[in-house]
């Protein structure tokens, strides 16, 4: 059976079109802001030669890297119409497990890339207000917007959500209108489609391929566009990016053509983006652009959200509290996360200082993820039975691509890189430790077949010499197999002091499927009236509210007459009373004097560190501490016989 979870705008229409513009497209979309500036401060003399190559650079970028790969190839590459990284690894997991390393790695980079790209994107906007007034405290302002951004976060923003579709195609038609009017002054430009311009300056320039590190960014938001995929569906995305390329194709075009007509008189620190627009445009602009920011910046929290709730369902993170501000797709809220990253991006910006301090150390980290994105999607190519040919010359060409982008933006690193660079590793590590922890943890969990104990269990139940523990008393159970059952649940049951007798005994086990969407439940009599297994078949992408869905299946099976949940005390079965429902949780630790291999050890326990630091197993079900019974036990693991001495009996 299954419990209805919503829907998604999925078909194409217009309105998904629109929705799609200012979902998906945020932080690709505002490329044009910084990407012509980034190439201006890296390449020292500029020439027209020089900037063909740098448009024809992006040009081919945005067709081969964001067009051919994420747009054409890695979009069909959904999970049951979900997109992005963990969503790739939860399709191919079952057949290729070890897998998960490039998921960790990628889902990490792109976590850490995201802290840099709403501080870059504000800043880039509002730096334009120097043109009008070069005393305006832009540091200030930009501060001040993230704060407000992250601020309303907890009140959910479907109240300005419904204005982000129409909002960026005001901004993507600006984009290509004022990149038309300036191609008209110079249709010269107009040859940076030929690729010989590009092949021209990684050749023959004299460090053109370190220019590659500012190309690179025109295409850092498509790994979010393939994330986005779930939100808006394939057909709406390609329609509306085939619109979105031909503007941001214009701008860049239309920034070159200024570019070229200004060689000679270019001053330091000029921003093409602002540099093409009427002076009386200008006021105009600027909070066109800040508002395109802020959209951008919204769906990189809550792309953020997403991946730190996927990441948790796949056992790559601890638990932590997500709310659901309001009913709009897509408002979750992940308070630790949304804060974590306001003290990053606050630290960032006031460390930087300026967007093109930024733009040296943006797109480092996000180059990482794009190649382990295209060894999930090879594998994914030859699950699906794909020519092995065309496979490997997807290989060839994206491993080139990419590799020559990472090794351009290498130059980075020295340059403020090195910030997303160590924090990708320090969300690596964190990722690591809960998911290889998890598994050294369950190789020392001990399981008993529960068929010999159901009778001794029914039989405590009936034995009124007991005195009553609880009307009915709830296990969580991590046992696969329904003829099994942990031994310290057993233990708890029958051996420990006071025996927990009950009315009823329910066992409950959650299994996260791959399936993003799946929300079902099986319910198995393991004893009729007496001991009771339900099995919760949860998508990654659902929410983990295992009590408010063990309440509808309770309702579901009190209405089909199943269970009676009338309390058992006649005195309250009179007036029809329901019977509590007591939850026991075993909390399991690892003592000091447990020996593992060092590896084993060490990961064991980052594992139980982060479980503590996180939020508990009861509070991330949703249930209240006065219905649960905490039981402590050590995580019993067998002595390693070469170091265990053995004791013997003393002799007189």
């Amino acid at each position: 059976m299954s419990i209805d979870h919503g829907s998604k705008i999925k078909t194409l229409s217009v309105a998904g079109v629109i929705i799609s513009l200012g979902i998906v497209f945020g932080d690709i979309g505002t490329s044009p802001l910084y990407v012509m500036k980034a190439f201006l401060n890296a390449s020292g003399q500029v020439s027209s030669e020089l900037t063909l190559g740098i448009l024809s650079c992006i040009i081919w970028t945005l067709t081969m890297q964001t067009t051919i790969k994420y747009v054409i190839i890695t979009l069909k590459a959904d999970n049951k119409g979900e997109g992005g990284i963990f969503s790739l690894f939860a399709l191919l997991r079952k057949k290729k497990e070890w897998l998960f390393i490039f998921a960790i790695i990628g889902g990490s980079t792109m976590l850490a890339d995201g802290i840099i790209a709403p501080s870059i994107t504000v800043l880039s906007a509002v730096e334009g207000l120097t043109l009008i007034d070069p005393n305006i405290p832009v540091l200030f302002i930009a501060l001040a917007i993230i704060t407000f951004l992250f601020f309303i976060q907890q009140f959910g923003t479907a109240f300005i959500g419904r204005s982000y579709g129409p909002i960026m195609f005001i901004w993507f038609s600006t984009l290509g209108t004022l990149g038309f009017i300036n191609v008209v002054h110079y249709p010269g430009v107009l040859g940076a489609f030929n690729p010989i311009h590009a092949y021209n300056l990684l050749a023959n320039h004299p460090g053109g391929f370190l220019l590659l590190g500012a190309v690179f960014l025109c295409t850092t938001g498509a790994e979010a566009l393939y994330a986005d995929l779930g939100h808006c569906g394939i057909k709406n995305i390609r329609v509306s990016w085939m619109f979105v390329k031909v503007m941001l194709i214009l701008n860049y075009l239309g920034q070159g053509s200024w570019i070229i007509r200004n060689i000679g008189i270019l001053a330091d620190g000029v921003n093409p983006f602002y540099a093409i627009m009427p002076q009386w445009f200008l006021p105009f602009g600027i909070i066109l652009a800040t508002m395109a920011a802020v959209i951008a910046s919204q769906a990189s929290i809550t792309g953020s959200y997403t991946l730190i709730s996927e990441a948790r369902s796949l056992n790559f993170w601890p638990n932590l509290r997500i709310k659901y501000p309001s009913h709009a797709k897509g408002q979750m809220y992940v308070p630790a996360v949304c804060w974590s990253l306001y003290a990053l991006c606050f630290i960032v910006i006031s460390t930087f200082r300026s967007s093109s301090a930024l733009e040296a150390a943006y797109g480092l980290a996000i180059t990482v993820t794009m190649l382990m994105t295209t060894v999930l999607v090879i594998y994914y190519l030859l699950l699906r039975g794909r020519p092995v040919w065309a496979v490997v010359l997807f290989a060839i060409v994206y491993f080139t691509i990419e590799g020559s982008f990472l090794l351009s933006n290498f130059n980075k690193f020295s340059h403020g890189g090195w910030f997303t660079v160590m924090m990708g590793s320090i969300i690596s590590l964190v990722m690591l430790s809960m998911f290889y922890g998890r598994k050294v943890r369950n190789r020392f969990l001990t399981f008993y077949g529960l068929e010999p104990y159901l009778p001794i269990i029914s039989e405590m139940s009936n034995d009124q010499t007991i005195p009553k523990f609880a009307g009915n008393l709830v296990y969580t159970t991590h046992a696969n197999n329904i003829t099994d059952i942990e031994a310290k649940t057993v233990d708890s049951i029958i051996n420990r002091s006071p025996a927990k007798r009950a009315d009823h005994y329910w066992f409950l086990h959650v299994d996260i499927v791959d399936s993003p969407d799946t929300l079902k439940y099986k319910v198995t009599d393991l004893y009729p009236g007496k001991i009771t297994r339900i099995d919760f078949f949860l998508g990654f992408k659902v929410p983990l509210r295992i009590n408010e869905y063990f309440r509808q299946v309770l309702r579901h099976l009190s209405e089909e007459g199943q269970i009676d949940l009338v309390s058992t005390h006649p005195s309250l079965r009179k007036y029809g009373v329901f019977s509590g429902f007591t939850f026991v949780h075993i909390d399991r630790s690892v003592i000091k004097q447990t020996e593992l291999a060092y590896f084993d050890g060490l990961a064991l326990n980052l594992y139980y560190i982060l479980k503590k630091i996180g939020l508990s197993d009861i509070k991330s079900y949703g249930l209240e501490s006065n219905q649960v019974i905490f039981e402590h036990i050590p995580l019993t693991i067998p002595a390693m016989k070469s170091k265990t001495p053995i004791i013997k009996p003393a002799k007189d």
